[in-house]
């Protein structure tokens, strides 16, 4: 390990010593509704929260007692998405012409299953996980443990967020559509297993520092998996009201009579490996280049030559406000891949990527319909230069977050970030629309 991943490692392990010692709390997100004013006191006072996508619903009690408890709850989503125009192709930074794999599709697309609770204290609180994607036929099954001492202190464990976005710290599914903006999803980690400790510096400023086995989990076994651990923080700010509404998502669908604010700041490092000998397909597919490539492929950044392992550092801004149905929402990011060790020479030595993404809402009837903005830019190493630019609109039945419909209507050209879990392929220039609905109970 060279003498700079060393020091990280050291500043990062320090941190979070001193973080456990000063004053850690949970960064608790919020229930998936403000409604029904009458609450379990003890969830109140320890909320089973678990960062990112893994935070529980306020569900449905099936067992409670002195000595432990019982939590079902829920969230499903179906969408219809299509990327047009299908069949194109495009050229990557290296002047090669590549296919595009563009959808037209109708599918059940995620499902999540929480059972949550305390045992034998309620401060000691446990979340089970059930995830599963229909677009890539993935299921898993996973656990966060945590003890709530206070709001001085809090220390967990089990699958975490690597701390590089706001969107990965609890605001899910509360977005301006279903799934992530261009700009966060190609700049930010994943989730991976680790242990964190969170905490409330001073009134209304939280933070929270993990460690993880990597930079994302998915598709890397433990077999594969490196030595190196990933080091990420996060500080969050909210200086007028001391909330952001619920799970500090987007939407002023609960109408702040006065203006809440939230900033804060974002950081995450690690040595990545590509996670499969050469020449087998890398297992690490987190990462992508701005052309959408990953870099662990071969040929990435030079023919026949295949990147085994990398750097990564990167750190997000972000700023928030909500008053009276408007909301706005915005995040800059800053990313470095650096430190490559590669089966032959690289034409460079380093890859500085840095862009925004930014959206406003405004709900158009309260309690019912909100209308939004969206838009992304990133400034490329390979001067690709891609950008989105759109919109569409969010409608809530039951005048609650537990259900809604979301129509999405995106342009994006050149696109840097390619998954089946949002709505992105690499290299697409043309539209994107998504119809579909959410239910989380």
């Amino acid at each position: 390990m060279n003498r700079l991943a060393e020091g990280v490692r050291r500043t990062w392990i320090a941190a979070a010593c001193v973080a456990a010692v000063v004053a850690p709390r949970a960064i608790a997100a919020q229930d998936a509704d403000p409604l029904p004013e009458k609450r379990d006191t003890a969830v109140t006072r320890f909320p089973n929260t678990t960062a990112g996508e893994f935070t529980p619903a306020r569900g449905f009690d099936i067992i409670k007692t002195d000595r432990g408890s019982l939590n079902l709850s829920f969230y499903g989503m179906f969408r219809y998405l299509d990327q047009a125009p299908g069949g194109q192709t495009f050229t990557d930074h290296l002047g090669r012409v590549r296919q595009t794999n563009l959808q037209n599709s109708l599918n059940w697309q995620r499902t999540m299953i929480w059972v949550t609770g305390f045992f034998y204290d309620q401060k000691l609180r446990y979340n089970i996980t059930s995830w599963a994607l229909g677009t890539t036929q993935q299921a898993l099954v996973f656990g966060n443990l945590q003890y709530q001492a206070s709001k001085q202190f809090v220390i967990g464990v089990g699958i975490l967020p690597t701390l590089t976005a706001r969107s990965l710290q609890g605001s899910f599914p509360f977005w301006a559509a279903f799934d992530r903006q261009m700009s966060e999803e190609f700049f930010r980690g994943g989730f991976s297993s680790g242990a964190f400790v969170g905490g409330q510096l001073v009134p209304r400023l939280d933070y929270i520092l993990s460690i993880n086995n990597n930079i994302s989990q998915l598709g890397v076994v433990q077999a594969n998996d490196s030595r190196n651990l990933a080091y990420s923080g996060s500080l969050r700010w909210q200086p007028t009201t001391g909330e952001f509404g619920p799970r500090n998502g987007f939407g002023d669908l609960e109408y702040h009579k006065r203006a809440a604010t939230q900033f804060g700041v974002s950081l995450g490092t690690t040595r990545e490996d590509r996670g499969a000998d050469v020449p087998l397909p890398p297992a690490a597919s987190q990462i992508k280049l701005s052309d959408g490539i990953n870099p662990f492929d071969e040929g990435a950044l030079a023919e026949s030559v295949t990147v085994k392992t990398l750097s990564y550092k990167e750190l997000a801004i972000d700023a928030g406000v909500k008053f009276r149905g408007f909301s706005f929402q915005g995040e800059y990011y800053f990313r470095t891949l650096y430190d490559f060790v590669a089966t032959g020479p690289l034409p460079l030595t380093s890859i500085y990527d840095h862009g925004f993404m930014a959206e406003a809402m405004y709900m158009a009837i309260p309690k019912k319909l909100g209308v939004y903005v969206a838009s992304g830019y990133i400034t490329d190493a390979f001067r690709r230069f891609p950008w989105e630019l759109g919109g569409g609109a969010d409608y809530y039945p039951t005048g609650t977050r537990s259900w809604r419909l979301n129509l999405h209507l995106l342009h994006i050209s050149r696109s840097p970030t390619s998954s089946f879990f949002g709505y992105y392929q690499a290299g697409q220039t043309g539209t994107i629309f998504s119809l579909g609905a959410d239910i989380i109970l």
